[in-house]
């Protein structure tokens, strides 16, 4: 199939129309990979495209692109001359799926989506790819409020960033609440007020919400803001610098100190760059570090003049490839979902640097520019964001490197086969059945595993802890405060899943070894679960405070053996303290959070018709929901917006039993 004149992305729906060999069970050996290929070249065309190497279950293990598709795929049918990895990926090859693309960008960009959304083996892949907080003076109110954002841009308002952390968006809103007193409240509240808040009282605030401010001089504070988060700061701090000596010269020492206050929150702005570059206005710089097969991948921001701060990524990949080329893939994958900046400044020349910025131009709609710099602060920058991968790389190594040999004392401990991989820990939290909710958390070779971790609202929880009504699921239902229930439906839900998302245990997604907070009976639950699903070959391993609940007397329960305890001093002990607690932390504040929804709702939520306006509305008029379920027809025909109709809804809602 060829793509549309549009963007490439699109060309992912239809991606099954042409595929390339078959499902038939091929031999394990190069050949039989080779076979496959050679079978499909001679259908392959001559022109730019994405193509895609198939296991025997569908599953993808490579995609790549080329200016010329033919060419590209005959060079796997040459054993003696691709690497050990590409070796590998071909004895696994059972079949192709092709894309053809009007040019080769259009391939590249498409190589880039498909890698970051089907995650291929053998491609580079980047880790952690989550969404950078900006900050947005917002455009659809007429008073314009500062906030934090993340996510699609698809608010009216001028955005600012990305910043590397939401802690360094946090800090810079606050300083430029002192310096411009834009307000930070929702509409809503904005709405409501009748006197200022205590934004207004430490200073934070110009109040339009009582028109302590008129319209023209809150715009200007506006304006203002806007220029000094573009990259105008100096001039916004001349103006202030300029007024404050006006007011001083007028004997107006108030006034005077205000702007005095305005322009020291702008500096401590600028204070927290660590590092900037003088007419670096709008560049993201990229160092690569890479060391026993491992790599770090250190991103600085720069936008407005100012830096934003730096994050640091582990991609995965393997020994084999070139750092130029890891870079490379990296970047194009990075940009998938963000606007890339004006300058890209890079560590090492990389693979098809012009085909990438060609790419990253036309997603832009503007000129990006990919730059090694060789020498100049530059040069410096790129330096400085080198030896920030290369310690970051450093601590990692060293943290796995200790995760290993835990690993290694759990294994010892239980009697496993081998160091576990993927370990699973899970764990209740509720207050008296109530918003129960079960947690899992997962570590590995690398630590905690955080995109892995997994929350279960408990369902179907009836009696008097709960105050529900059991639903017509086929989940079983639950007595409010009954743990051993709770820990039967996390578990079975849990393996269920796993049974059907993955039946042959080769996607990694299984553990190595189950712990559960608790004593024999949890570990009972677990054994009676894995014996009714059919689950077999996973430990199971439960911890018990000990005697008197006191920390490093805990008890380790596991089937058919008896009840194991371990040194206090015992580093594998303190690290299998350090899961417990984790799982322990992550149910109770995904416990806590569903708790604070809970009491954010009330019992007008539920009633059919009636919106956000007329709960506002009736809760004004009665002053809380329990007045509103006790009032009279004609009491709530009197409220503003409510009609006849929809008053008699209400009423018959909370007096369905009269």
């Amino acid at each position: 199939m060829t793509t549309s004149d549009t963007d490439p992305a699109a060309a992912i729906a239809p991606l099954e129309t042409k595929t390339l060999g078959s499902k038939k069970k091929p031999r394990p050996d190069v050949e039989a990979g080779i076979a496959i290929i050679q079978e499909q070249v001679r259908n392959l065309p001559n022109s730019p495209g994405v193509y895609r190497m198939l296991d025997a279950n569908g599953d993808v293990l490579y995609v790549g692109k080329a200016r010329n598709l033919k060419k590209r795929v005959i060079s796997y049918t040459a054993p003696a001359r691709i690497s050990h990895r590409i070796f590998r990926m071909v004895s696994e090859t059972a079949s192709m799926v092709i894309v053809t693309t009007h040019t080769e960008v259009e391939a590249l960009l498409l190589e880039s989506n498909l890698i970051k959304r089907l995650k291929p083996r053998y491609n580079v892949l980047m880790r952690d790819d989550k969404s950078f907080p900006h900050i947005l003076i917002t455009g659809d109110h007429q008073w314009p409020r500062i906030i934090k954002h993340r996510g699609a841009q698809t608010r009216k308002g001028d955005y600012f960033g990305p910043f590397a952390s939401a802690g360094a968006v946090n800090r810079t809103i606050t300083a430029l609440q002192r310096a411009f007193l834009i307000r930070n409240c929702s509409d809503a509240v904005f709405n409501s007020r009748t006197r200022p808040c205590l934004q207004y009282q430490i200073k934070r605030c110009a109040a339009p919400c009582v028109d302590y401010v008129d319209e023209t001089e809150y715009d200007e504070l506006v304006s203002q803001a806007r220029g000094f988060l573009s990259g105008e700061s100096g001039a916004v701090q001349r103006v202030m610098a300029a007024r404050m000596q006006e007011a001083s010269d007028a004997m107006e020492f108030e006034t005077a100190a205000l702007y005095r206050d305005r322009i020291r929150a702008m500096t401590q702005v600028q204070a927290h760059q660590d590092i900037n570059v003088e007419g670096l206005a709008e560049a993201d710089a990229f160092a690569l570090h890479g060391e026993g097969g491992s790599s770090c991948i250190q991103v600085f921001f720069f936008r407005g003049g100012s830096n934003y701060g730096n994050r640091a990524y582990f991609p995965s990949h393997d020994k084999s490839h070139d750092p130029a080329e890891v870079l490379a893939a990296f970047i194009g994958q990075f940009y998938d979902n963000k606007q890339p900046p004006r300058l890209i400044l890079v560590s090492h020349a990389l693979t098809e640097q012009s085909l990438l910025a060609e790419a990253l131009s036309i997603k832009a709609d503007r000129k990006v520019e990919i730059l090694k710099p060789q020498r100049g602060p530059k040069r410096k920058l790129v330096e400085h964001a080198l030896t920030n991968a290369r310690d970051a790389l450093g601590r990692r190594l060293a943290e796995s490197a200790s995760h290993r040999r835990m690993l290694e004392g759990v294994a010892k401990v239980f009697d496993l086969q081998a160091p576990p991989e993927r370990i699973e820990v899970y764990d209740n939290s509720h207050i008296q059945g109530t918003n129960a909710v079960g947690a899992m958390i997962v570590a590995g070779p690398d630590g905690f595993m955080k995109n892995a971790y997994r929350k279960f609202n408990i369902r179907n929880v009836v009696g008097p802890a709960g105050k529900g009504e059991p639903s017509h699921d086929d989940t079983e239902n639950v007595q409010g405060g009954d743990d051993y229930a709770m820990m039967r439906q996390v578990l079975t839900r849990r393996f269920t899943r796993a049974q059907k998302e993955d039946p042959d245990r080769d996607q990694g997604t299984w553990p190595d070894l189950v712990l559960i907070d608790g004593g024999a009976g949890q570990l009972s639950i677990a054994i009676e679960v894995a014996r009714e699903l059919g689950v077999e070959g996973v430990p199971l391993v439960a911890i018990s405070k000990g005697p008197d609940r006191d920390a490093g007397r805990e008890r380790f329960h596991m089937p058919g053996k008896p009840v194991k305890s371990m040194p206090e001093r015992d580093p594998v002990l303190y690290y299998l303290q350090r899961l417990r607690d984790e799982a322990h932390r992550f149910a109770i504040e995904t416990h806590r959070a569903r708790r604070t929804k809970a009491i954010g709702r009330s019992s007008l939520d539920d009633v059919p018709g009636i919106g956000a306006k007329r709960k506002r509305a009736l809760l004004h008029h009665f002053g809380s929901a329990r007045a509103v379920t006790r009032a009279g027809l004609t009491d709530l025909e009197s409220v503003d917006g409510v009609s006849k109709t929809v008053a008699k809804r209400i009423y018959d809602y909370f007096h369905d039993d009269a």
